[in-house]
């Protein structure tokens, strides 16, 4: 079975051509909020982001991978970071970019992928993620994948109107 591979989808590893299509996402501000991000990241940046893409998961303690369907579109990323290699676990963040993209079920597939590289390959014990109370879409997905809720973080965010919960999800490889 090849693990980063899909029935619709393939996860790959950033390239250098990737430069556009992460800079739109990083600079969106509609998407500040899910990754706690509250400056812009200039091309010269993420140019020097990519050019050390080329770090494993061990020496990096993070690995992002494009989303991509069989036309080769990249539709979003998907990460696993702050990588415990100790503890064997690892947190998990996805985004499929556009809204039209987000209701076809690529992020369950993408995190598949993910969960099943993550036991099968990277030998990991857990996975976890944190979600906004709010974010009804996000935790649908995680759920369903078989992620529990183990703790909710109150006023833990700050939207910059008010303070929002954030819930934290745990999937135990057992």
């Amino acid at each position: 079975m090849i693990t980063l591979k899909g029935k619709n989808l393939y996860l790959r590893a950033l390239e250098p051509e990737d430069l556009e299509f992460v800079f739109s996402i990083e600079n969106d501000e509609g998407l500040w909020e899910l990754s706690a991000t509250q400056t812009p990241y200039s091309r010269f940046l993420i140019k020097q982001y990519l050019d050390n893409a080329h770090q494993d998961i061990f020496e990096a303690k993070q690995l992002r991978l494009v989303i991509c369907n069989y036309n080769d579109k990249a539709l979003g990323l998907i990460d696993l970071f702050d990588f415990d290699f100790k503890n064997k676990r690892a947190g998990v963040g996805i985004l499929i970019k556009l809204q039209e993209d987000r209701t076809q079920g690529y992020g369950k597939e993408a995190l598949d992928m993910l969960v099943n590289y993550s036991f099968n390959t990277l030998h990991l014990h857990q996975l976890y993620c944190n979600i906004s109370e709010d974010n009804e879409a996000s935790l649908s997905l995680f759920e369903k994948k078989g992620f529990k809720k183990v703790g909710l973080k109150n006023d833990w965010n700050f939207n910059g109107k008010t303070y929002t919960n954030e819930f934290l999800l745990q999937l135990i490889n057992k």
